[in-house]
């Protein structure tokens, strides 16, 4: 379908490859060229950090108050106790109110940097929908808002029936969860004046229930944008990298490796996120997309760069780049490497167990593969004993240690 906006947000979403589905293109243009519109994300605390798999939203999330409108950070607070089921084998382990309360001081830190807080008309909220789930009175909320869901019609969405086809069990909790999105959206139009609901596509059917509710209820006419799930052009679900999530948080996910995972983004997926997870122009994005050969490379450490310095700063971004010289140029181990400590009592210990300790294989028998396979190295040299032991002389300075050519670690003696 072609459709040209008028405004300058659904331009930008349009342009930038954010756009997977509306529920009323035109509607929500209208809406948007009339004055502010604010606009939701629901994030559930789950984890003390999102990773980069949020980011497409998040960067939603920043166009929207860019373009002059009102951004609202939903945590959820309430809905976390429940759990979302959409397209998980299993249900999610409960937290406690304390964890989740821990969760969402640690996600709220990544929000401020993208989007800003403040009193003005598109100034950011943060709200959390404990506030009207955790006093809601059971027998009210059954007659007053179960009655509008039709249950064959929630059997019918992609992530209760993939669950079911698989003959999976969905319990009464998780078949809940849905009610409670919707009544999100619902509250948030009538708190707050919230037009549109924005997610990943998988999150179609929980958007078009609360717009459904919002006007069975009040009768108010609400909106919903869904952004592409996105993999890596190698099929692999983005937000994931050989060891584990790449979390936006620094104290899970130092700003260097944070730094390397857009460096090492492959050859056919920069153009597009550069689009996606940067401010530059688009024309520069095609350009730089465009390169081939070593070049490519040069338009990675923009990329790298730029998304660094949104999440974590210019000057994190410009350390991360020169360590990344320093270790890949001239064979130097670069301050800002991760590092790990090991104590004087613990000597001596097995290669194996360091490069599991350091982060660079997630178990012991992955190690020794690495190391059988010559994918590991100790100072640049080729490791080959799996049963080597360190001890306090060889930590007489730090020693660099790496899997691959683009992973590194330093380990030092406490």
């Amino acid at each position: 379908m072609t459709y040209h906006p008028k405004s300058d947000f659904m331009s930008v979403m349009i342009e930038r490859g954010f756009l997977a589905d509306c529920t009323d293109y035109q509607g929500l243009d209208e809406a948007l060229t009339k004055g502010v519109v604010p606009g939701y994300i629901g994030f559930d605390a789950t984890a003390k950090s999102l990773h980069v798999g949020s980011l497409i939203q998040i960067m939603m999330l920043r166009w929207l108050q860019k373009t002059g409108h009102k951004p609202i950070t939903l945590m959820g607070g309430g809905t976390t106790k429940v759990g979302d089921p959409s397209f998980r084998a299993d249900e999610r382990p409960l937290l406690t109110p304390e964890m989740i309360d821990d969760n969402i001081s640690g996600i709220k830190q990544v929000f401020a940097k993208y989007v800003t807080y403040d009193d003005s008309p598109t100034g950011a909220l943060m709200l959390n929908n404990a506030e009207w789930l955790d006093d809601l009175n059971y027998l009210d909320f059954l007659r007053d808002i179960g009655r509008h869901f039709s249950v064959n019609r929630m059997l019918s969405f992609e992530s209760v029936k993939s669950r079911l086809d698989r003959e999976q069990s969905l319990s009464f909790l998780e078949f809940n969860y849905m009610i409670l999105q919707a009544y999100d959206f619902l509250e948030l139009n009538r708190r707050y004046g919230c037009l549109v609901q924005f997610g990943g596509s998988d999150q179609w059917g929980n958007i078009v229930n609360g717009i459904d509710l919002t006007r069975r209820v009040i009768d108010n006419q609400i909106f919903g944008l869904t952004s592409p799930l996105l993999t890596t052009s190698d099929g692999k679900k983005m937000g994931k990298s050989a060891d584990g999530a790449v979390w936006l948080n620094a104290d899970m996910r130092s700003p260097y490796e944070f730094w390397q995972f857009w460096r090492n983004t492959t050859d056919a997926d920069v153009g597009r996120f550069l689009k996606l997870y940067t401010e530059m122009p688009l024309d520069e994005c095609d350009r730089l997309g465009a390169l081939a050969g070593s070049e490519i490379n040069d338009a990675k450490i923009i990329l790298a760069n730029a998304v660094t310095t949104l999440c974590h700063g210019a000057e994190a971004a410009s350390t991360a780049e020169a360590t990344a010289r320093e270790v890949f140029e001239k064979g130097g181990v670069g301050d800002d490497l991760p590092t790990l400590t090991v104590s004087a009592a613990d000597l001596p210990v097995s290669i194996v167990q360091l490069i599991v300790k350091s982060g660079l294989a997630k178990s012991g028998k992955e190690a020794k593969r690495l190391i059988s396979e010559n994918g590991a190295k100790l100072d640049d040299a080729p490791l080959s004993d799996a049963g080597l032991m360190i001890d306090a002389a060889t930590l007489s300075s730090p020693i660099k240690l790496s899997a691959g050519k683009k992973r590194h670690a330093l380990v030092q003696l406490g």
